[in-house]
């Protein structure tokens, strides 16, 4: 039986300056509050948003988020 992969964020929350261009890339996994702090919405967001995440990564300016 083979396992089912499941997309992983991670987020290293020393690097990341809450740019807020992931947040423009996939809304639906990250968002930038009042206080300017990353909140990770989904830490495993569905295979759906792939793309989405997978863009947000690449955007980040700081490499402050990977897929696992």
């Amino acid at each position: 039986m083979s396992e089912v992969k499941t997309l992983k964020v991670i987020v290293d929350y020393d690097l990341c300056e809450a740019n807020a261009l992931c947040m423009e890339a996939a809304p639906e996994v990250f968002e930038v509050d009042e206080d300017e702090n990353l909140v990770l919405l989904q830490e495993r967001p569905a295979e759906s948003l792939r793309q989405k995440v997978e863009t947000a990564v690449r955007m980040c300016p700081k490499g402050a988020l990977r897929l696992e």
